[in-house]
């Protein structure tokens, strides 16, 4: 197998990684199914406390889909790598691994389908909650399919730059959400233009735009941050 990792085609070895990462997450899915009930029991909380008013709720529902989106990714990043850290098979795919992206870019693909992905096609429903027009659902999904490899991608450089400290959440936070910002204002941005009836193009190519950076840069930041954490 350790052979296997250096001497694999860069196709079979991100085909064997992803189904790796997807049967790990398979057998631990009550973890992974944590940031979804978050996200929906935050938005449940938020409508309680607007006391259900339609007209209310709906201004604010852009903003906050996006805020408890890029919340509910958060708390699904730390353990990202911690548990291949942990059992030493991080430090062999370091080793071992030949190019190095590829598994990386896999773990965060394998990452996005349970986070991002999953909370796009949920998000009509998150939408509804917060009497969202339904005008907007579709761009609603559109924004979070378009921003959220990017949330997944920075989110993995902070995840590989703290997966050797035992309390690493805050610093994690503390890196990451900053980053953030330009995707959430581009996202909710969006939201709110299709609701008022104005085009939502521009946000959309920017969002496009930022996971495309984010992918191209991502996975070879994420190396060297690994590297970083267990050289340390």
């Amino acid at each position: 197998m350790n052979g296997g990792l250096a001497t694999a085609k860069p196709g079979t070895l991100f085909i064997a990684q992803l189904r790796r990462e997807l049967t790990s997450i398979l057998r631990s899915l009550a973890e992974a199914l944590n940031p979804l009930v978050f996200l929906f029991l935050a938005i449940t909380l938020f409508a309680l406390g607007a006391g259900g008013d339609p007209e209310t709720l709906g201004a604010y529902a852009p903003a906050i889909i996006w805020v408890l989106v890029l919340l509910a990714n958060q708390l699904s990043l730390e353990a990202m790598f911690r548990r291949d850290f942990e059992d030493g098979t991080l430090e062999q795919l370091l080793l071992l691994a030949r190019p190095l992206f590829i598994p990386i870019l896999a773990k965060v693909c394998a990452q996005w389908c349970v986070t991002g992905l999953a909370m796009t096609l949920l998000s009509p429903i998150a939408a509804m909650m917060l009497y969202l027009p339904l005008d907007a659902l579709g761009v609603t999904m559109l924004t979070l399919l378009t921003g959220s490899p990017a949330i997944t991608l920075i989110g993995a450089v902070g995840a590989a730059l703290t997966v050797g400290l035992r309390r690493g959440g805050v610093l994690l936070a503390l890196l990451v959400l900053p980053l953030f910002v330009p995707t959430l204002i581009f996202g909710a941005g969006a939201i709110m233009q299709a609701v008022a009836g104005m085009g939502t193009s521009a946000q959309i190519y920017w969002l496009m735009a930022i996971s495309m950076l984010s992918l191209t840069i991502g996975p070879f930041a994420v190396q060297a941050a690994l590297r970083i954490s267990l050289e340390q």
